[in-house]
């Protein structure tokens, strides 16, 4: 399954995780914590994990043509939450496994 993933350096991290993670749980599937998530997307999973430094994203979805989509709909919904501060997101392919 095509997965890629994102470290975006924030102190926020684990603020925007669970904004992230509460905003879709009415929608999706979610389970989170203030260091960890999962969502459920109809598009592919979303999972995040928060630390002192930064939000680390990992997109999957078994629809090889909606990965760049799904990346851009998660990068879209935390840089609203985070329009106090550019967020950079260098997405990258994850490792075959």
């Amino acid at each position: 399954m095509p997965t890629s993933h994102a470290d975006v350096t924030t102190e926020h991290a684990s603020r925007y995780l669970q904004q992230l993670c509460k905003h879709w749980a009415h929608k999706f599937p979610v389970e989170f914590d203030p260091n960890h998530g999962t969502i459920d997307l109809s598009m592919g999973r979303t999972v995040l994990d928060a630390d002192a430094s930064a939000l680390h994203i990992a997109v999957t979805t078994d629809e090889g043509g909606s990965l760049e989509r799904l990346e851009s709909v998660v990068a879209d919904h935390i840089k609203r939450f985070a329009f106090r501060e550019e967020l950079t997101f260098d997405w990258k392919p994850a490792p075959a496994a």
